[in-house]
């Protein structure tokens, strides 16, 4: 089987939805497919051992397992240069043209829809919409509710409840894409109820898997420990320090404030206790990030760990994960966090919510900064007396996941499912 996936979210530098790219690829061609994803970039280009499939050895593949990247040439975003926007719509159409796909999968209702819509039907077996992030109608909700909360006074609310009225009937442009397609893909049951009560039809729900033999507990050590530790100028022959770690891109919509703010009030009210941050990404919100950390010696941000293996290893080693984004389509950090064992403190709302587990972790009302503290609070304390129990919780409840071999078996059945479907139109 031949895929093709569409995407303009592939940043030079990291992010979800290239690593799930790369983890597709990489189990596509041990599975004996072909898999190519067309993304932008700064110039035009393609290559059959760009970084992230290149380690798919010929161990695993079975004959005929193949992948390629396919760069279309495109300005840099303006929000964060590491992304750029995928503008070429006939470029899009004329590699499919050219590649034949069985399966053309595009991964935006933005531009990559676009361009993918322009694609002929004789081009390609069957069309998939894969859902990766909550729609633009949620982050107009929240703009309009914080600053009718926080700034009545100065009227901004009814400006921002224009926006929000101007974005939602984007949802037609969703309906339409997902019309066009044979089914839409979404991580979780929260998301998948949002797209069906928005009269998005075709909806099928493919739970993301983990890299479960990476991402697991005896990846604690003692020396991944002392190096979180360090990153902080902490001694690992300190008793009680604990360390607590934040993942993901520093961007806006991930809440970053709500993680800072609530940490800086658990060291304002407790000085003495030994507590360090450690928030592992990069983003266009690295500067903004810095400066509301008021220059805490407790915070550190050590950038983007692209290493997977190295990555599981710090979490592993951590004591809990904090976590600000109630918009998560389905929260694969968190998963993997808790597939070592982590304990997690996350917002009530989206997938963070989803993949939340009492007896692993504490929930927070979204967006409150003072419940995201007292549930942190909450944790440490259960943590002193029980963290043995916790942990192991928190391992339990990520077993009931996929791991990313049978995530993807299941999504190539889907697809010969309905291309076997098409065949009988």
């Amino acid at each position: 089987m031949k895929i093709l996936d569409v995407t303009e979210f592939y940043s030079e530098r990291g992010g979800g939805v290239r690593s799930h790219l790369a983890l597709k690829s990489q189990v596509l061609c041990r599975l004996g497919h072909q898999h190519i994803v067309v993304a932008p970039g700064r110039l035009d280009s393609e290559s059959d051992r760009d970084e992230e499939v290149a380690y798919v050895g010929s161990r695993l593949a079975r004959p005929g397992g193949h992948a390629r990247v396919i760069r279309i040439g495109g300005p840099a975003s303006p929000y964060d240069p590491t992304y750029h926007l995928l503008l070429r719509f006939d470029k899009i159409a004329g590699i499919v043209a050219r590649e034949r796909p069985d399966v053309l999968e595009v991964h935006s209702p933005y531009l990559a829809a676009l361009g993918a819509m322009r694609a002929k039907r004789a081009h390609f077996g069957v069309r998939t919409f894969q859902w990766h992030s909550d729609f633009i109608d949620t982050y107009a909700g929240v703009l309009e509710a914080r600053l009718a909360r926080d700034l009545p006074m100065l009227g901004l609310a009814t400006w921002s409840r224009g926006v929000g009225g101007a974005v939602r009937p984007l949802w037609g442009l969703v309906r339409g894409i997902a019309r066009r397609c044979d089914a839409t893909l979404v991580a979780a049951d929260w998301q998948a109820a949002k797209l069906i009560i928005h009269g998005v039809p075709r909806v099928t729900r493919v739970p993301f898997g983990i890299e479960r033999e990476t991402f697991r507990p005896d990846a604690r050590s003692f020396e991944a420990r002392r190096d979180l530790l360090a990153l902080a100028s902490c001694d690992v022959r300190e008793e009680g320090t604990l360390v607590v770690v934040g993942v993901g891109r520093f961007a806006v919509e991930k809440r970053w404030d709500v993680v800072i703010d609530a940490f800086l009030r658990i060291r304002a009210r407790a000085p003495e206790r030994k507590l360090v941050l450690v928030l592992i990404g990069d983003g266009p919100e690295r500067e903004r990030m810095t400066a509301r950390c008021a220059r805490s010696p407790d915070i550190v941000m050590p950038g983007f760990v692209k290493g997977r293996e190295e990555l599981a290893r710090m979490l592993a080693s951590a004591d809990l994960l904090m976590h600000g984004c109630p918009f998560e389509t389905f929260g694969l950090s968190i998963a993997e966090a808790m597939s070592c064992g982590l304990p997690t403190v996350v917002p009530d709302e989206g997938g963070a919510a989803e993949m939340h587990v009492p007896a692993a972790g504490e929930r927070y009302r979204s967006l409150d900064a003072e419940a995201c503290a007292s549930a942190t609070e909450r944790l440490l304390a259960r943590l002193a007396t029980d963290g043995d129990a916790i942990r192991a919780a928190a391992a339990t409840a990520a077993s009931r996941l996929p791991n990313v071999l049978e995530q993807f078996e299941g999504q190539v059945a889907l697809y010969q499912r309905l291309l076997d479907a098409r065949r009988h139109v």
